[in-house]
């Protein structure tokens, strides 16, 4: 009997009792609560025909919005956005576009195990007892899977040889909070003071607080250079994370994309880098805890030529309040 020896006792149970349950591309949570941002964690179960899925495309439902996708080691995050159907609140403002599609590109699922795709965002102006679909498909090399059939005049979802994954609105109080949206945040309230190292200055050092459940939190902060030699930042770390990741948001042609920098992040001579949401910032992968609003984050940055940093962020609000 061949024995695969990359999982742990808890992912074997995890996988098997997974296995045994659905075949299908489903929610790992099937209910989404009325105007309250939450995790919707789709569970891709197989490849394509047994081959290893590279890519995994979801589409996103009128009434699902402000949606961020979870970045995954290994994997190229493409957001796509687009026009929503009617406008939506939030925080007071009127919003009439967003993220519409999310795709995670050039990773390698082998089709001997599954794994989850996190979505955040919350379901808004649509009632309690209503079904969202999120037509998904896999992309396996030259062979695909097209999870995107629905059910029509009240039919069976359980029939169809390729259903979409649902998520049946329920109730939530409407008092919930987008927890993603950091806009309007007083960064220099978040100030944890002035770091130095060399040349090098380091401010404005925070973290974003994180949802119940989630496993990557970002971080963002100011580093000027005072001297006359440029540098770069070759490494992050923090006990609190198994690993921090460098990466850059950015539009290409109309898509917003998220990359790793694996090359580090230039600091020019007699120039100031800004990490903020939407740009340039770090990623902690694999967070023992999710960072509560309050508490501190210890960071070590190295620098290429000004060396080592130890740096504390402060967790603000999510909601940047």
């Amino acid at each position: 009997m061949k024995t695969i020896k990359t999982l742990s006792a808890a992912a074997l149970i995890s996988a098997a009792v997974f296995t045994a349950a659905q075949a299908h591309v489903t929610f790992l949570d099937p209910e989404a609560p009325q105007e309250k941002t939450f995790l919707a964690t789709l569970q891709v179960p197989h490849g394509c025909e047994g081959k290893p899925t590279n890519e995994v495309q979801v589409k996103l439902p009128e009434g699902f919005v402000f949606a961020k996708p979870q970045p995954k080691a290994g994997w190229e995050l493409e957001v796509i956005k687009g026009d929503y159907q009617k406008n939506y609140d939030n925080h007071g403002t009127k919003v009439k576009s967003g993220v519409v599609e999310i795709r995670w590109k050039g990773g390698n699922l082998s089709d001997d195990f599954y794994d989850t795709f996190v979505i955040q965002g919350k379901v808004s102006g649509v009632d309690a007892g209503t079904s969202l679909a999120f037509p998904v498909k896999q992309l396996c090399g030259d062979a695909t899977e097209a999870w995107d059939q629905v059910a029509t005049d009240g039919g069976d979802p359980h029939k169809l040889k390729d259903p979409a994954p649902l998520l049946k609105v329920v109730a939530g109080g409407g008092n919930g909070h987008d927890h993603g949206d950091m806009a309007g945040m007083d960064v220099n309230a978040a100030a944890g003071g002035i770091a130095t190292v060399g040349d090098l200055e380091v401010s404005d050092a925070f973290a974003k607080a994180m949802l119940v459940g989630q496993p990557v939190g970002g971080g963002f902060f100011t580093v000027k250079n005072n001297g006359k030699t440029d540098d770069r930042l070759v490494e992050v770390s923090s006990p609190t994370a198994g690993e921090v990741q460098m990466h850059e948001m950015g539009m290409q042609n109309n898509v917003m994309k998220m990359r790793e920098l694996k090359d580090g992040i230039a600091i020019p001579a007699g120039g100031t880098v800004k990490l903020a949401p939407g740009g340039l910032h770090l990623m902690f992968q694999k967070v023992k805890a999710p960072f509560k609003q309050g508490e501190s984050v210890p960071v070590t940055l190295i620098f290429e030529k000004a060396g080592k940093m130890d740096v504390t962020f402060k967790v603000l609000s999510a909601q940047g309040k």
